[in-house]
């Protein structure tokens, strides 16, 4: 049983426990103390059962020996029988030890208990005797607290008896109260509460003699205030508190509301109209038949409104809240009467509105215009709040008119300011120059006028966008976020501005001769003619992208004009400039073409010997427009050139006769009709069209110049009649002319194919056709 005990005291229970105790054994601190109070819950909760652990309360005897005999060898068994002796001589050792440190407190305790028991057993009687003394004071409190009420009771019986007592000296005392406060300059409101407070117990207790009588004095003295109030509400110097207060005390006296009303509603009219009469005063009278001059406003519009909305407009909301506190609801006061009375004076304050800004006949400024119809809006809006039917929708036509009649303005502006730039730029064509001196050249001129119109239109843009602003509160109307952006900004000031303007441009090739006025100098036709072909180019639609930016239309809103519809005009406009451009050129050149043809007598002249002056002079001319047209156009595309173009031979039988070297092949006999040999050259020839439109550059500008020139130069020879040195001069000077002109067509042949017409007519109109040797004529022209 030793043994058994021994190899069961190891901790565990395990065998390995005392294997390295060593010679001391083994223990664990307080291990026996544990042992004896057992373990605490916590560690029991925690613990997992084990029936072999000799420590643990799940502890099984009979399992531990089991488990010991099967596991444990004999010298284990001795070894562990030796530490439990050794672990349980300790354990008494502590037990002993514990006992003898502890006695005296256990001694003390056992006192400490006996004396408690003994307090405890004298606050248990103690508390009997207290349990009855409140039971002694309770019964008391009762009767004290019924004393007390009945002694409430009485105080309140008491108390209501002087209140009542108080109230009948307040109704004896209120004709004297009535009569000093309802005199004149007193204080009638206060008078009016005192009788309100007082009426409805005189009238209950009317059947009594002395209440009786303090009604009927009461009822007298506010009769007499009643008529000093109507004396007071027909003074024409009450203002709108002073006739609300006078009103209100005359209804809290029972006076008829209808009549009342009217009375209301005519002081306040007669005091709306003088506001009015003010505002009208400062407008100059209207004059039917507009002859007479219209004088400058005495202030600006921004007073005038200012003015306008604090009196009248405040006024009229001040009526019109005043109205309605005091008769609505009433009988015989609700019937319309206020909103037919504000539509009339409303309409009036519109009229004259919209005469004073009838007078902002200038641009002046923009931004004080837009806070002025802000300010108008604001107090309409604040008075529509009170008044919806005052006149919404006129209030805002009138704001919508004034923004729409400043564009319009704008608009003209514009064109004055367009029509301006236009004088300054004839001006600079036209002015002289100074040897030695150029003027600005026409590409300064182009970009100056572009550049000037371009800013003025964004700068109007720029001010026309005030009307739109997110702090002006007339800009949230459907109107001014949809019509106003489409057909009053983008149609009707910037689609409009550039449709004058590719027609004024127009106008310069269309109009001059339709209304007499001098012709336009050609340099402006040119000028013209490249802006309104920039303006297709990219002007249009940087002005439209910058308006749909700063004025974006809706997408539900009014059709707009697209942009290749204005660059179209614009185009047209370009092409009838440039058109009319080489017209009048050309009639220049061949108006003097022509002069030399008619005056030069073409059968008694001598042998040429120098190429005419006026040829030269056609070289020169055609020159220098070339030099004007490339500052604008390109140069275009020329044909190719053959390579001797300036040295081809001039003959006046090119066309229409045939050289002397070539009769032989002909019959005497039988001559040849050169009329119908011309004729039948021209059938196999290329047509040549003079006033076929010219194409946007320099090549084919100078070509239809010198299609006109030339043909007028060959319908002019054939009206002539020409001697052999005649026809000898009309060669050197159509020689001369190919020489120098070929270079500027697009194409040589027609400058060549005109030139052998010249020619041919020359020939054919000529009495003795000897022309002159080509070696000759190449002498004279170079010479010349």
């Amino acid at each position: 049983m030793a043994e058994v005990e021994a190899a069961g005291s190891g901790a565990g229970g395990s065998p390995e426990a005392g294997s390295g105790t060593g010679t001391g054994g083994w223990r664990r601190p307080h291990g026996p103390l544990q042992r004896y109070y057992g373990p605490s819950t916590s560690e029991v909760a925690e613990a997992t059962p084990d029936p072999a652990d000799i420590n643990g309360p799940h502890f099984d005897p009979e399992v531990f020996l089991t488990k010991v005999r099967s596991e444990c060898p004999l010298g284990q068994l001795l070894a562990r029988e030796a530490a439990l002796g050794r672990e349980i001589r300790a354990l008494d050792s502590d037990m002993q030890t514990l006992l003898y440190e502890n006695y005296n407190k256990f001694i003390s305790a056992t006192d400490t208990i006996r004396k408690m028991k003994v307090d405890f057993r004298r606050m248990e009687a103690e508390m009997d005797d207290l349990a009855a003394n409140m039971a002694a004071i309770s019964t008391s409190s009762a009767r004290v607290s019924a004393a007390l009420q009945d002694r409430h009771r009485r105080g309140a019986q008491l108390a209501g008896v002087q209140a009542l007592l108080r109230k009948l000296q307040s109704l004896v005392e209120v004709p004297g109260r009535l009569r000093r406060w309802a005199a004149p300059g007193a204080e009638p409101a206060r008078a009016l509460r005192c009788y309100a407070r007082a009426r409805a117990v005189l009238r209950h207790y009317r059947h009594l003699p002395s209440f009786r009588a303090i009604e009927d004095e009461s009822h007298a003295i506010m009769a007499d205030l009643a008529q000093r109030l109507r004396a007071r509400l027909r003074d024409d110097t009450l203002d709108p508190k002073e006739l609300t207060e006078c009103v209100e005390m005359l209804l809290q006296l029972e006076e008829p509301p209808e009549e009342l009303c009217e009375e209301f509603l005519s002081h306040a009219g007669a005091r709306l109209e003088a506001e009015l009469a003010v505002l009208e005063a400062e407008l100059p009278a209207a004059d039917p038949s507009g002859t007479a001059a219209t004088p400058p406003p005495a202030s600006d519009i921004l007073d005038f409104v200012d003015r306008g909305s604090s009196a009248f407009v405040g006024n009229l909301c001040l009526l019109a809240a005043s109205y309605r506190s005091l008769f609505e609801g009433r009988p015989g006061a609700g019937d319309g009467r206020l909103e037919a009375f504000a539509a009339t004076l409303t309409t009036r304050y519109f009229g004259l509105l919209e005469r004073r800004l009838a007078l902002e006949r200038g641009l002046g400024d923009t931004s004080l215009l837009v806070r002025a119809l802000d300010r108008f809006h604001r107090r309409l809006r604040a008075l529509l709040e009170l008044l919806p039917a005052a006149g919404a929708e006129a209030g805002a036509a009138l704001v919508a008119r004034a923004a729409r009649e400043r564009v319009d303005r704008y608009l003209r502006a514009l064109q004055t300011f367009f029509l301006g730039c236009l004088g300054d730029v004839r001006q600079a064509l036209a002015a002289p120059r100074p040897p030695g001196k150029e003027g600005p050249g026409l590409p300064d001129l182009l970009a100056t006028l572009a550049s000037s119109v371009l800013g003025q239109l964004k700068a109007v843009l720029a001010y026309v966008q005030l009307f739109t602003a997110k702090d002006v509160a007339f800009a949230s109307l459907p109107y001014f976020k949809g019509e106003f952006c489409v057909e009053a900004v983008r149609e009707g000031l910037v689609v409009a501005f550039v449709r004058w303007l590719c027609r004024t441009a127009r106008g310069f090739a269309d109009g001059p001769a339709e209304r007499g006025a001098p012709a336009a100098p050609p340099a402006l036709l040119l000028l013209l003619a490249r802006l309104c072909l920039d303006y297709e180019a990219t002007t249009i639609s940087y002005i439209l992208t910058l308006t749909d930016e700063q004025f974006p239309p809706q997408d539900t809103g009014p059709a707009v004009t697209p942009g290749p519809a204005l660059c179209a005009e614009a185009r047209g406009a370009a092409q009838r400039l440039l058109d009319h451009y080489v017209q009048v050129q050309g009639a220049a050149v061949a108006q003097m073409l022509r002069k030399s043809v008619e005056t030069r007598d073409w059968l008694g002249t001598v042998e040429p010997r120098n190429v005419r002056a006026v040829m030269k002079r056609v070289v020169e001319d055609i020159t220098a427009i070339d030099i004007q047209v490339g500052q604008l156009f390109e140069e275009g595309v020329r044909r190719a050139q053959s390579s001797d173009s300036s040295r081809r031979a001039f003959s006046v039988y090119s066309s229409s006769r045939a050289p002397g070297r070539y009769a032989p092949s002909y019959t005497p006999s039988a001559p040849m009709d050169t009329h119908l040999l011309s004729n039948i050259q021209k059938l196999f020839s290329e047509r040549i069209d003079i006033f076929s439109p010219v194409e946007f550059n320099k090549v084919s500008v100078l070509t239809g110049i010198i299609k006109i020139s030339l043909k007028t130069l060959l319908e002019c020879v054939r009206l002539r009649t020409l001697g052999r040195f005649g026809l000898q001069q009309v060669q050197v000077d159509g020689h001369y002319l190919q020489l120098y002109l070929w270079r500027f067509a697009a194409d040589e042949r027609v400058v060549q194919g005109l030139l052998d017409e010249v020619a041919a007519s020359a020939a054919h109109r000529c009495l003795d056709p000897v022309p002159m040797e080509h070696s000759v004529v190449e002498l004279i022209c170079e010479r010349g």
